[in-house]
């Protein structure tokens, strides 16, 4: 018997020890990867799906990324019972005190809660949670298809910067590519704020001058790309 098989049995018999009942698991399932709200329309909804054979409760919340901590989302309803099969529309309302000048992204959290057994056995429910970008945006704000055409990427010695001029949320993979040689140098994150600046993590291979950045970006409504080559400046 070879480790992995070992290290296998020996989970499912630490599982079993531990949990004296059956294991469940509710899943909650969003229509779209990703909810866009635009100020001018002042609310955007989206269903979510319940694929599990039972009825669950359907908890929603909204999380702050780290950068931006204005509270600026209201939903409703923040709980609702979803039989199986069935969807829930959950309805985003913008409450900012002044007009937007730039997106701001946050995000939105559904977790689906099954119901308690009703014979009194001991068991473990497993909620699987979604977590998608909410984005919001400005009134009039014109629509860009490429919002990652805007970042500018330059090297200061040792160190690979992006900034974002734009007023567009940038939502990229974790890493990029220097090229030509293929070095991976790490964003620490999935997007770019507007007006922020970042230093990726990594140093760049001295002996050799990177030309281009190849980035992966996703686009405003969640569809990834196969990558975008971005030239890079020597400031």
């Amino acid at each position: 018997m070879n480790a992995f098989a070992r290290k296998a049995i020996a989970s499912v018999l630490l599982v079993s020890f531990w949990v004296p009942g059956p294991i469940r698991a509710a899943g909650m399932v969003p229509e779209t990867p990703v909810v866009v709200l635009d100020e001018g329309v002042g609310e955007a909804g989206i269903n979510v799906f319940n694929s599990e054979s039972h009825p669950a409760l359907l908890h929603t919340s909204v999380e702050d990324v780290p950068q931006d901590t204005e509270s600026l989302l209201l939903l409703t309803p923040p709980v609702a019972r979803v039989e199986p099969g069935a969807t829930q529309r959950v309805r985003f309302i913008l409450r900012s005190a002044e007009p937007l000048k730039t997106e701001r992204l946050k995000r939105v959290i559904f977790e689906g809660i099954a119901p308690q057994d009703s014979t009194g056995k001991a068991q473990v429910s497993l909620s699987l949670r979604q977590n998608i970008p909410a984005i919001l945006r400005p009134a009039n704000l014109p629509v860009d298809r490429e919002p990652w055409k805007h970042l500018v990427w330059s090297r200061q010695g040792t160190d690979i910067q992006v900034r974002n001029p734009s007023p567009y949320v940038v939502r990229l993979g974790h890493s990029v590519t220097l090229l030509p040689d293929n070095k991976e140098m790490d964003l620490g994150r999935t997007y770019v704020l507007p007006g922020e600046q970042l230093t990726l993590s990594g140093t760049p291979d001295p002996g050799h001058a990177p030309l281009q950045v190849r980035l992966f970006p996703v686009t405003t409504y969640g569809f990834a790309i196969a990558h975008f080559d971005a030239p890079l400046v020597t400031d």
